[in-house]
């Protein structure tokens, strides 16, 4: 992702303000806190819309019931919040990275198959409520110990190298947050690339921890079961990675960063560990407290725990005016002041009295000039200034949340008017089905994809014609939003679309 600042602010530290704004509310961590601190991890993870696909149950008839105490174990330290909080995400709205496979814990013994505690994320058409679900892997395959036979099949099952949370536990760990700090680099000043390495100033999409890749990787290697000093490559962006070593002169002394002693061949380069981009990217949040545009306070209470300490407090970049609910908004109508506000759960001229109003609303309705007030009501309906927040909202699935918002705008009792509003919460209502459809196992694939399997039912001369080469499927409302846009926009001739 190319870095384009904004009024100074890079474009990545804009989007993580935001993420850390919306993604994961503080009703989101006070409800899966207060059910993780009696036991309830699966009411903690249904507080922080994460399904459960696995039974401890079904573990412990597989492989035995040592592992499924440790499984146990990790499932009540798991803190799903703290979790989604520092889950992978993309550009530009900072949502969950889909398709992905990420492990939070390994099991296993000599002789044994490999079991591994994993969380996954729906595909891209599928992502509406940014829900995940944790599961078992056994090493192959999509279905673990206890997920539902009707489940569909996980595009990635396979867990992701880059992303991994079983070698940075206090990322997920509500006992082992306090090492955030210390993982992190906090305490630490921001490092340069050791000779011999590719230059890093020339990926500026987010900083990178060079101070903490030979520790890291040392962990790395580690848990590889290879040897502490050896090889191991830093994914830097689509088709560039860095190849890096560690050296020592003998088991004495710490191992440092540099090249590798001898080219690989492309082959070797692939076989070699990754390191984890938790460990090689600075974390976001260190980047936002020491950039100043975020409150400590306002951070996960894990997170400001951990990192309030090593970081100096800074003054958080306000985004604007925050108005308390009911606050009534000042128009000038008629030579006067008038008031608008919420009065019996919409939202009403507070100055004009019933008949006036439904006067003026039936010349509205005759073609006529509207009142002032009429028109600052009319928008609100359409096209609210609070329209970004409920937008925001919804692409991170805080539902109940954008409610909470259009409600204090508009009341309870309000009615809503076609326009952007409306249209998000409608894009939000279909794009929640589609999901529930993808958990259900009914549909596998994109509704717009090119080959139709029949998955919702026997296919026949729609799957057929699906098929067809160059066949382009009709948009409708399972479409992504951006789809639709580009087929309805006016900017763009329709016949583009079509053949």
């Amino acid at each position: 992702m190319a870095l384009h600042p904004v009024n100074g602010i890079p474009t990545h530290l804009l989007m993580w303000r935001r993420v850390r704004e919306y993604a994961v509310p503080p009703s989101m961590i006070e409800t899966a806190t207060a059910r993780r601190a009696v036991g309830d991890w699966a009411g903690a993870c249904a507080a922080a819309r994460i399904d459960v696909d696995l039974d401890p149950r079904a573990v412990a008839d597989r492989h035995g019931t040592d592992l499924t105490a440790r499984l146990r174990a990790d499932l009540r330290r798991l803190a799903p919040d703290l979790l989604r909080w520092h889950m992978p995400r993309i550009a530009p709205d900072g949502r969950l990275r889909p398709g992905l496979t990420l492990t939070l814990a390994r099991y296993g013994s000599p002789g044994a198959a490999p079991l591994s505690l994993v969380v996954r994320t729906p595909p891209a058409w599928a992502d509406a409520g940014q829900r995940m679900s944790l599961a078992v892997w056994e090493g192959s395959g999509n279905h673990g110990p206890g997920r539902p036979s009707y489940a569909p099949p996980h595009p990635h099952p396979h867990p992701e190298r880059r992303f991994r949370f079983d070698l940075h536990r206090h990322l997920w760990d509500a006992g082992r947050a306090g090492d955030l700090a210390r993982r992190c680099g906090a305490d630490e000043p921001p490092s340069v690339s050791p000779p011999g390495l590719p230059d890093l100033s020339s990926f500026p999409d987010s900083p990178w921890a060079v101070g903490r890749w030979a520790a890291e990787a040392e962990a790395l290697l580690r848990a590889e079961g290879l040897p502490p000093r050896g090889a191991f490559t830093v994914r830097l962006g689509a088709g560039r990675r860095a190849v890096c070593a560690l050296v020592a002169p003998d088991d004495g002394h710490a191992p440092v960063l540099g090249p590798v002693r001898e080219p690989l061949s492309p082959q070797e380069v692939a076989a070699l560990p990754v390191l984890p981009e938790a460990a090689a990217r600075t974390l976001p949040d260190l980047e936002l407290l020491r950039a100043g545009l975020f409150a400590a306070e306002r951070l996960h209470p894990l997170v400001a725990g951990a990192l309030t300490a090593s970081v100096p407090a800074a003054s958080a970049v306000l985004s604007g005016p925050v108005h308390p609910p009911g606050d009534p908004h000042r128009v000038e109508c008629r030579g006067e002041v008038h008031r608008i506000a919420l009065r019996d759960g919409v939202l009403s001229a507070v100055d004009h009295d019933r008949d006036t109003l439904r006067r003026e609303e039936l010349m509205v309705a005759l073609g006529g000039p509207a009142l002032p007030c009429l028109r600052v009501i009319d928008t609100a309906h359409r096209n609210p200034e609070a329209l970004p927040a409920v937008r925001e909202r919804l692409v991170h699935g805080d539902v109940s949340g954008a409610l909470a918002v259009v409600t204090g705008l508009l009341g309870p009792d309000a009615v809503l008017r076609d326009g952007p509003l409306r249209e998000e919460l409608v894009s939000a209502a279909a794009r929640r089905v589609d999901h529930g459809l993808f958990r259900a196992g009914l549909v596998a694939e994109h509704p717009a994809a090119g080959v139709r399997t029949g998955a919702a039912g026997g296919g026949g001369a729609s799957g057929a014609r699906s098929a067809e080469a160059g066949h382009r499927p009709r948009l409708d409302r399972r479409s992504p939003l951006a789809m639709r846009h580009k087929r309805d926009g006016l900017s763009r001739p329709r016949t583009g679309l079509s053949r």
